[in-house]
């Protein structure tokens, strides 16, 4: 008897080698991350796709098993740090609470929020609500996990343990901490939007494409989080498939600047399409920016002049949104742009550019001449940088 117990601790029914056991709990770890970047936040929180009504309960299903979440509390919480993104009111932005606290922290600042009923009923409209949400998944949220812990150990013995502990602790460490953490602090961005988000990486399969955490932030309605032709987010890709099996419909995408013959003059059709294709065009105007400042570091320094310094360490930092500066960026800003008149204006320019979608008061016909006056001063400038960031704002489709 005492041989069998023995034999069961360590094999469990199964009688697993090592590498099946390593197999599935990646396997198993990762229909986790896939059902929470698809069914959570992308159905769920953000209505980019739908998902058919079997997959979508599959997903409920086995994140019910896996971790515990709650659809309604997730979508309200993600939905009140997108709204409050970076503010005093930001559930996890390591701009409140401080990168470390968030990435070893991130989950009982998860639940600290989810158990706030003011952000539920205000954040979690529009989430299943049916007899089995009320009944199970929501009453029993723990009893999901504890059948898992139960099976852990009958089917693979006493590792079993180590694989529950695996899978719980997925989720915690890099969507409650690497993403809501890493994703705020470190990383690249390839739009200026008002937060802080970064991509970690351009490849998005760690954590289904979740690491493409600036472009989400930027649109977040779009159900492909990858924009440049490089970055890679397989949560895409098993959307794409579920598509093929007519098992998913998306909904929203981010748009893909398309282009005209530059138009002789601004009309109503180029301000649409120019606060439509807004973060392209600041973009570019970031790029434009970098180069400009290299090469009036340049200049500087051929004249040997100290400036050429400063502006060198400008080039880290100036072509952000002006949000986005540190106190003592913004105080030497002054002196970078005496440095430059080139710089001045473009800095100058952009401020007034932003305003276009920025000046919710304003009326249409007072954007469309503000646009206009803008293109006029950009291309009368002399200033090639200026001249062509009006001929493609000119070109937007």
């Amino acid at each position: 008897m005492a041989d069998s117990i023995l034999a069961f601790l360590d094999r469990g029914l199964l009688g697993a080698a090592w590498w099946q056991i390593v197999a599935w709990t990646l396997a198993a770890t990762h229909v986790t991350i896939v059902a929470v970047t698809l069914y959570l936040h992308r159905c769920q929180a953000h209505r980019a796709l739908d998902l058919h009504p079997a997959v979508a309960h599959f997903f409920r299903f086995w994140l019910w098993l896996t971790t515990g979440m709650v659809t309604r509390q997730w979508a309200a919480v993600h939905r009140k740090h997108h709204a409050r993104c970076e503010t005093g009111e930001d559930p996890h932005s390591p701009v409140r609470w401080g990168l470390r606290k968030v990435l070893l922290q991130g989950t009982e600042l998860y639940r600290a929020e989810a158990a706030n009923p003011d952000t539920v009923r205000r954040y979690g409209h529009g989430t299943p609500d049916d007899w089995i949400e009320r009944r199970l998944y929501s009453r029993h949220s723990t009893l999901g996990v504890y059948i898992v812990l139960v099976l852990d150990v009958a089917l693979f013995g006493a590792i079993g343990l180590a694989m529950f502990g695996v899978q719980m602790l997925w989720i915690p460490v890099f969507a409650a901490g690497v993403v809501n953490g890493l994703g705020h602090a470190r990383g690249y961005r390839n739009f200026e939007c008002p937060d802080a988000s970064t991509n970690i990486v351009p490849w998005g399969i760690l954590i289904g494409g979740e690491e493409l955490h600036n472009n989400h932030h930027t649109y977040p309605s779009s159900a492909r989080l990858s924009v440049k032709w490089y970055e890679l987010d397989i949560g895409w890709t098993y959307i794409r498939l579920l598509a093929l099996l007519r098992l998913a419909t998306v909904r929203r995408l981010a748009p893909r600047p398309s282009f005209a013959p530059v138009r002789p003059a601004i009309d109503l059709q180029t301000l649409q399409a120019v606060i439509a294709h807004r973060y392209d065009l600041m973009a570019q105007y970031a790029r434009s920016l970098r180069r400009v400042c290299a090469e009036e570091a340049h200049r500087l320094a051929v004249l040997e002049r100290p400036e050429g310094l400063l502006l060198e360490s400008a080039r880290r930092w100036l072509h952000r949104d002006a949000a986005r500066w540190t106190e003592h960026q913004k105080a030497r800003l002054g002196e970078v742009l005496a440095a430059s008149e080139r710089l001045r204006r473009l800095v100058e320019m952009r401020r007034e550019l932003s305003a276009v979608w920025e000046r919710s008061n304003l009326s249409r016909e007072q954007l469309l001449a503000h646009l206009q006056q803008w293109c006029q001063r950009a291309e009368a400038s002399g200033i090639r940088a200026l001249q062509d960031l009006s001929l493609r704002l000119r070109s937007y489709a």
